[in-house]
């Protein structure tokens, strides 16, 4: 089970009720919601959808979930300071209660909501994201070999 605590700004591993493994994220600037357009994280039980960037390396680039053969460089990204990048690893989350954060206008994955990868040069610990659960590429391609797709996420302020 992963847990995501959004005042801590950390993501932490569990297995039996034991604590595995302990990571900074970066959740998003707007805070906690559910509401789509909203660029809020969403709260509640989860599921990871889908696992996307299996073997890819480090600082790959994706868009709408499909890499775009780019690899992230500083260079890269002071051409394009404003985009949003999705890195390395998605692990893609599914809401898992109707009316809170699954289907009509809170569906979590209706709304892309990842934990992915971000430019290691943004900062962890401080709510930065439009949404998702960013986090160090190094520690979501961890995350990603140590989580299988239906692993339960839970979101919580």
């Amino acid at each position: 089970m992963l847990i995501v605590d959004l005042k801590q700004q950390r993501l932490d591993l569990l297995a039996d009720g034991k604590l595995l493994k302990s990571y900074p994220v970066s959740t998003a600037l707007k805070g906690a919601g559910e509401e789509k357009g909203s660029y809020c994280t969403p709260r509640g039980l989860h599921v990871v959808r889908a696992k996307i960037g299996a073997g890819r390396q480090a600082n790959s680039v994706f868009v709408g979930r499909r890499p775009t053969g780019e690899i992230y460089t500083p260079e890269l990204g002071e051409q394009q300071p404003q985009r949003d990048w999705i890195l390395s690893r998605i692990l893609w989350l599914s809401g898992c209660e109707p009316g809170i954060n699954r289907l009509g206008n809170v569906d979590t994955m209706q709304r892309y909501i990842y934990i992915h990868g971000t430019p290691d040069s943004e900062p962890m610990g401080v709510p930065r994201s439009h949404g998702c659960i960013r986090m160090r590429n190094a520690d979501v391609i961890d995350l990603f070999e140590r989580v299988a797709t239906g692993e339960q996420v839970e979101i919580r302020c």
